[in-house]
């Protein structure tokens, strides 16, 4: 907040206008500012304990532009605060509710475990937080990041992650196997967490009618685990915090130990020089719970259509309307905050294909400002498909062009390259621009720069790539009920070769590498239902979004069924970070080789433009059944990967000419001489 105490001091209720929505304090005096364009009446309500159903109140007034405000002589530090919302009850564009609503611009929320939250802000004064000099960890050129994609409780919830059962904030710092001991001992260098913000973890009870005449029928669990309905999007989630209960009924967050819990897990990433990327839902909001968008201006908040019901494009449930001003201007300020307040380095937005243009570029210009690195990865779905657009306005996006050619987009209906299957949607040369980083030039291009290309083979989203290539191979098991978790993690032969050549693949691409949680030992999701009332229970999951249990939750002892793929990502990860030629050449230094096998994918890369003291030549042979010979330019080669290992350092030397194995891949190079 930028007010100065003079300012409240000197002004009046007429003046007020000058000070940001939400609440404001300076000196020894408050002001309150809520907009709710047709409310009535709006009074503040100021309470001494959470629990407490009536405090004092005091009434707003209203300004010309919507927006309710007052000042009082005190700060109420330690209290929490509600607003009781009246308005026309027969307006299909009001939301009405007989309950407080909390404000939406709250730094800090308490609730209970409770589909409806019951949210009270608290009134918290200024963060005391050691950063201890910490500042943003973003490279200058973000195809310099390996991603790690994870929901941050699935790193730390299983008892092989070696926790002290802290909180799960604390318990990823400390972890003496999950957390960040786990993200050093594979060598990424970015960890992008599913949504912190405050959501909606619990949802109605399944199959029993609410008393807001909601019918839970899509989720048995009344669970949304993964956090893809933001509640408040300037607040922290407070059950990962140390002080936190997932018991039903019990109230969460009455101090502040998720603040300085999170701020401590970001300083601890960063001195591992770990870049810390979140996910963040911006294209809907929390619809089950008291949600104050809905409650306070849904007309202005959300798109709806000619009755006042909400659109649906975005497939869920209630899209916000971005060209809004206060709608925009949350957006906007929830990244500015949690930038400056959180050190965030990145975000990933969720479905931001509902999100206008104009928002975009303000969000990259305003972002910019506090960290000129600052990394923006766009979902570039939901309601449109637009990377390109993303592109030309310089954010990165997630690369299904990638994803759906390398593996395909069903693991019974359409497989991909790495299976040895020839995409009826891609010819060669779109299998080779996927490479060359899936750029706008190239057949079915979608990129202006490499750069702008996240790419990525699996994601929270869908089967774990270990599960689709088990499908793949015997489709059966689609349907098969398991009884041993460590039997079907254990992959075949065949499996294991396509799941690194999947892996090769997808590191010596162009752009930006993302793997998801587990993505290393080809974990699986076995649905594991501890309580018994799932009939899916046995099956492999591929929407896990509801499961708070060791469906999701990373079991790290599985390392040793498939450690050779493990050892081989790690390798991959450790060559990756040595070679910029893998990540950042131009498109006219790569050059394809041509074989008679259209399977056979075969490149040099030149590395002199991205500083890179070593030239490249990569084989990929996803035939099933063939090996293929390569040649090789003229000189001494190193090999750096093979069928069995990878790294950065040499396996062989060999020269003319080798044979590449089916389902396989190596990279070789040679010390440049300029």
């Amino acid at each position: 907040m930028s007010s100065s105490a003079e300012d409240i001091e000197n002004c009046t209720i007429e003046g007020l206008d000058k000070f940001p929505l939400g609440y404001t304090t300076r000196g020894n005096q408050s002001v309150f500012r809520l907009f709710a364009p047709k409310a009535n009446s709006v009074a503040l309500i100021i309470y001494d304990e959470y629990e407490h159903d009536s405090g004092l109140q005091f009434p707003l007034e209203k300004n010309d532009d919507g927006i309710w405000q007052t000042l009082i002589q005190d700060t109420f530090y330690g209290k929490w605060y509600t607003y009781k919302i009246e308005g026309p009850k027969d307006d299909p564009f009001f939301a009405h509710t007989e309950h407080p609503i909390a404000d939406p611009r709250s730094r800090h929320v308490t609730s209970t475990n409770h589909h409806l939250q019951f949210p009270k802000t608290k009134i918290t004064g200024h963060s005391s937080f050691d950063w201890e000099g910490d500042n943003f960890v973003t490279p200058e050129d973000p195809r310099d990041l390996v991603i790690y994609e994870t929901h941050i409780k699935d790193m730390v919830a299983h008892s092989s992650a070696k926790t002290f059962v802290q909180g799960i904030y604390n318990d990823f710092r400390e972890a003496e196997v999950g957390g960040i001991s786990h993200l050093k001992r594979l060598g990424v260098n970015a960890v992008e967490f599913l949504p912190l913000q405050k959501f909606g973890y619990f949802e109605p009870p399944f199959n029993e009618e609410t008393e807001e005449g909601v019918m839970n029928t899509w989720n048995p669990y009344s669970r949304n685990y993964w956090g893809y309905m933001t509640s408040f999007f300037f607040a922290p989630e407070t059950m990962y915090a140390s002080d936190a209960t997932l018991e039903p009924g019990s109230v969460v967050g009455k101090n502040q130990k998720a603040e300085h819990e999170l701020k401590s897990l970001v300083k601890a990433l960063h001195k591992e020089d770990i870049s810390v990327i979140m996910d963040v839902v911006y294209n809907h909001a929390s619809h089950y719970d008291q949600n104050p968008l809905k409650y306070t201006a849904k007309d202005h908040y959300f798109r709806l259509d000619e009755k006042g019901n909400y659109l649906n494009d975005s497939w869920t449930g209630n899209d916000i309307d971005t060209t809004k001003k206060y709608a925009r201007e949350i957006i906007i300020e929830s990244v500015k905050h949690w930038m400056t307040e959180y050190h965030i380095d990145g975000f990933r937005f969720d479905l931001a294909g509902i999100i206008d243009w104009d928002t975009i570029d303000r969000i990259k210009e305003e972002a910019q400002k506090i960290n000129p690195g600052v990394i923006l990865i766009a979902e570039p779905w939901g309601g449109n498909y637009k990377p390109a657009g993303f592109s030309d306005h310089g954010w990165a996006c997630w690369n299904d062009k990638i994803r759906n050619g390398l593996k395909g987009y069903h693991p019974k209906e359409n497989k991909g390259f790495i299976f040895g299957e020839a995409s009826s949607q891609l010819t060669r040369f779109g299998i080779e621009n996927l490479f060359r980083g899936t750029l706008e030039s190239g057949e079915q291009g979608l990129f202006n720069h490499s750069g702008h290309s996240v790419n990525y083979l699996e994601s929270h989203d869908g089967y774990t790539l270990g599960d689709y290539i088990r499908i793949a191979l015997n489709p059966s098991k689609a349907d098969t009920v398991f009884e041993d978790k460590r039997q079907l993690t254990s992959l075949s032969e065949k499996e294991l070769q396509i799941a690194k050549l999947g892996a090769l693949s997808l590191f010596v691409s162009q752009g930006i590498p993302m793997i998801h949680a587990g993505q290393e030992w080809a974990r699986s999701k076995m649905i594991q239902d501890p309580s018994g009332f799932d009939p899916g229970k046995g099956k492999l999951d591929h929407n896990s979004y509801n499961k708070d249990d060791e469906t999701n939750w990373l079991n790290f002892n599985e390392i040793s069924i498939n450690k050779e793929l493990f050892d081989y990502y790690k390798g991959l990860i450790e060559l990756r970070l040595d070679a910029p030629a893998l990540r950042k050449s131009k498109p006219d230094e790569i050059n394809f080789k041509v074989y008679n096998d259209p399977l056979h994918i075969t490149f040099s890369i030149d590395g002199k433009s991205s500083g890179d003291m070593y030239d490249y030549f990569v084989s990929l042979n996803a035939s099933k059944d063939h090996a293929h010979e390569i040649i090789l330019p003229e000189g001494y080669w190193e090999i750096v990967v093979n069928p069995e290992k990878s790294g950065a350092s040499t396996i062989q030397s060999v020269e003319e000419s080798m044979m590449v194995p089916a389902t396989s891949g190596v990279v070789l190079r040679k010390l440049r001489v300029s």
